[in-house]
């Protein structure tokens, strides 16, 4: 009974198919938490809706492109994983989970995000990297509880001034777009901590040393002329990085720099806020 039985199964609406698909997952499990990651889904379970409870669900890896109302029944549901489908635009009936903390869209086919996701008011981490978007959509700048974006691997040329509406936002992975030149609204982001702008066109850095709150700056694999000046104590990822931020005494003279804290990588694996 591999993936390939599964992906037969996937299609067939029958309550045998739909069991065997969910393994016997008859009740809510204790922990509130259903992850149904890599099943060869083409379609939610209907039962899963039933779970009014559920916390946490994993949809990851399957070949989702719609998702039912019903899905609306899970109103406490707080991390909806998404990502490594098949969907070309964003089900509206996500938007009206209003309890989403986290949500992990990443790896699909999406060109735009929908007005509605405005009503996603408590959402901390949203992950939208690997898709098809050629711009930021604003609708973004009106998740004002937002810390974590992820928008990697997409085909953007800039970023909307209206991002630095997103107060709470501290991380910002940019790595793998289009961008010709730093992005001018994260200068005027002080409380940012990371900025990755890794793998894009960038071919010159303003200095950065002014953001009171940065920790890491990743500016890999662009053409640039400069590396971007920083703080003391910010950790640079990228050519020159290991020169001091300040200008070398003419005299020859090298200034070591020691940092206590060991770099933030890029997420390789998704991670859920503290």
């Amino acid at each position: 009974m591999g993936n390939s039985l599964k992906a037969i199964v996937a299609v067939v609406p029958s309550n045998k198919c739909q069991k065997y698909l969910l393994e016997d997952l008859e009740e809510m499990p204790v922990d509130k938490t259903v992850d149904l990651s890599g099943r060869q889904l083409r379609r939610l379970p209907l039962h899963i809706c039933s779970f009014r409870e559920l916390v946490k669900l994993y949809l990851s890896d399957n070949n989702l492109n719609h998702l039912p109302p019903e899905l609306e029944q899970l109103q406490n549901l707080q991390l909806l994983a998404l990502d490594f489908n098949n969907f070309k635009t964003l089900p509206l009936v996500v938007c009206t989970l209003k309890q989403l903390c986290i949500l992990y869209l990443g790896n699909n086919k999406l060109c735009s995000l929908p007005l509605e996701l405005r009503f996603l008011q408590n959402l901390k981490t949203l992950w939208i990297e690997s898709n098809c978007l050629q711009y930021l959509p604003e609708v973004v700048c009106e998740l004002s509880l937002l810390k974590t974006l992820h928008a990697g691997s997409n085909a953007l040329h800039t970023l909307p001034p209206q991002l630095q509406c997103l107060q709470e936002l501290r991380t910002i992975w940019l790595s793998g777009n289009l961008l010709s030149e730093f992005p001018p609204v994260l200068l005027d982001m002080p409380f940012l901590e990371v900025i990755d702008v890794d793998r894009n066109s960038i071919r010159f850095f303003p200095s950065l040393a002014h953001l009171p709150g940065l920790k890491l700056v990743i500016y890999d694999h662009n053409p640039c002329r400069n590396a971007p000046k920083v703080a003391k104590g910010v950790r640079r990822v990228g050519r020159w990085s290991e020169e001091t931020p300040e200008p070398r005494k003419r005299s020859g003279a090298v200034i070591d720099i020691t940092l206590d804290e060991k770099p933030l990588l890029p997420p390789i694996a998704k991670t859920e806020p503290e």
